[in-house]
């Protein structure tokens, strides 16, 4: 089943939603968006858990 997580859902005032097959897929694009939308120069441990809480299984 396919993975969905948003900015939003992580607390961001930001309409991007990632997708993907795996929690992996996932953490992957948010850290890529991160960097580029946010600026954000380093992923933290602790954000990244905090991303990898919010993932959820996408509905069909």
């Amino acid at each position: 089943m396919a993975k969905v997580v948003s900015c939003k859902d992580v607390g961001m005032d930001c309409d991007f939603v990632a997708h993907g097959e795996t929690e992996q897929d996932i953490l992957e694009q948010c850290a890529d968006h991160a960097r580029t939308a946010h600026n954000m120069t380093e992923i933290t441990a602790e954000f990244a858990e905090k991303v990898r809480a919010a993932i959820r299984d996408e509905a069909a």
